[in-house]
């Protein structure tokens, strides 16, 4: 299978075109000659088929095929909002939703977070996690990107929400399997916690703001195994 990459900027059948720096440098370390296949897109729906036509110390030129209309994305849009956790954890888990299918993820600090972020700091962070999404799309074969959202405080961010599609919250408490539940045709917007899960002030919060309360099952799943369990459901869920 050719290498997938993502070029940010119009691509058309036919153009040749120097790869941006990034692209590049990846041709590079893969070595690949002139004639060598390559599968690019940009976002936009689709990927094109391209070939490597020259090869420089720092530029590559590839010529543009047939653009291929294919779509590996969930019927769902599903926008992934959760309690960040510490250490490396969140690399993974942006890694993984990206590869399940998450349209959105929206990065969140909450009362029991023990990640905090602001200023510089969190852009940097944000920066680094839609790094981490271009390239598990890359792996993994989608045609769209992901957006990582800023990061927010949860209660904030619930007071911001529009009325909009449906929304589930992950709950340790009393919550309705969700196996139960009716899943949407169009969009969902899926809330989870950090470590120790989300407070019950802001359990009652996230109700206040149209959210329902379900469950995954009876065992404790780590914060950054939940999100991804709830994602893999509702692909399959809608995919069926």
């Amino acid at each position: 299978m050719p290498p997938r990459l993502f070029v940010d900027q119009p691509l058309r059948a036919g153009d040749t075109l120097a790869l941006p720096p990034g692209p590049a440098r990846h041709v590079q370390v893969l070595r690949l000659q002139p004639g060598a296949a390559l599968t690019l897109f940009n976002g936009a729906g689709g990927e094109w088929h391209a070939t490597v036509t020259q090869m420089g110390r720092s530029d590559v030129s590839v010529q543009l095929g047939a653009h291929a209309d294919v779509d590996r994305e969930l019927p769902l849009q599903v926008t992934l909002a959760l309690g960040m956790p510490a250490n490396e954890r969140m690399d993974a888990l942006v890694e993984k939703a990206t590869e399940l299918g998450a349209a959105v993820i929206q990065p969140l600090m909450c009362e029991r977070s023990v990640l905090r972020l602001s200023g510089e700091r969190a852009q940097k962070k944000v920066a680094h996690w839609q790094a981490v999404a271009l390239s598990a799309c890359e792996q993994s074969g989608r045609t769209r990107v992901p957006r990582v959202a800023e990061v927010c405080s949860l209660m904030p961010w619930l007071q911001s929400l529009a009325a909009g599609p449906g929304r589930w919250m992950l709950s340790l408490g009393d919550a309705r399997p969700v196996s139960g539940m009716v899943v949407p045709l169009d969009e969902l917007l899926c809330l989870s916690g950090p470590e120790g899960g989300l407070s019950p002030a802001e359990e009652a919060a996230a109700r206040t703001a149209g959210f329902a309360s379900i469950s995954l099952g009876p065992r404790v799943l780590r914060a950054d195994t939940a999100p991804l369990a709830l994602l893999a459901y509702l692909g399959l869920s809608a995919c069926a």
